[in-house]
């Protein structure tokens, strides 16, 4: 017991000489940045939730593109994060060329329905005594460029099939995943007044026997 107390006491000793909101895993740096930074050689993928981004890593082994990497992991996140991305959304992009050292754009934001035009849409906010266009309901829905735009960037820079860019969102719908805590109170405080809004059918496909995920 006597020969581990030095030990004991330099690692008292270090632990002590760091900042009180710094973790053991990054000591050099920032206070505010508590964990080391992420190093690779061959290529990275970041995203919000741990299992999209093994998803766009995995995609990567087996020789897909970046582009099919980033497919992949958005359309993960469609399923594990609802609240903040999904097909049913736009999409925005800037894809480097090494080959060609050339940078590429593309604008996958969608228009507004065909059959609301301007004059309809100022008709609808009179009779809601608004000039402005609420954040819920019919009138702020756009038509999604999320899935096309990913169809045009796979034609330009997909090394596999999309279906194989897809399969790990398809896989995880059927079988599940698990819900972070994170999402789980994002979907309490948005998902049950958005489906309490839209009525029970809605409300019966978007939530599981009428309540969020939890914990």
């Amino acid at each position: 017991m006597r020969r581990i107390q030095p030990l004991m006491l330099a690692l008292v000793t270090v632990g002590s000489a760091l900042p009180l909101d710094a973790q053991i895993d990054r000591i050099t740096g920032k206070n505010f940045a508590t964990r080391s930074e992420v190093l690779a050689t061959h290529g990275m993928v970041c995203t919000s939730v741990p299992a999209a981004t093994e998803v766009g890593v995995e995609i990567l082994k087996r020789g897909g593109s970046a582009v099919d990497a980033a497919i992949a992991a958005n359309a993960t996140l469609g399923l594990m994060e609802p609240v903040s991305n999904g097909i049913g959304g736009d999409l925005f992009a800037i894809v480097y060329s090494a080959k060609e050292n050339k940078l590429y754009g593309i604008n996958g934001s969608g228009r507004s329905p065909l059959g609301l035009s301007y004059d309809a849409m100022k008709s609808e906010l009179a009779k809601l005594h608004s000039e402005t266009i609420p954040p819920r309901g019919m009138l702020p829905i756009s038509v999604p460029g999320c899935v096309d735009a990913w169809a045009e960037l796979h034609k330009k820079f997909g090394k596999l099939k999309l279906s194989d860019d897809l399969a790990p969102a398809v896989r995880y719908a059927e079988e599940g995943f698990p819900v972070t805590d994170l999402i789980a109170t994002r979907s309490t405080r948005l998902c049950v007044p958005m489906a309490g809004s839209c009525g029970k059918p809605i409300s019966r496909s978007i939530l599981r026997h009428g309540s969020s995920p939890s914990r």
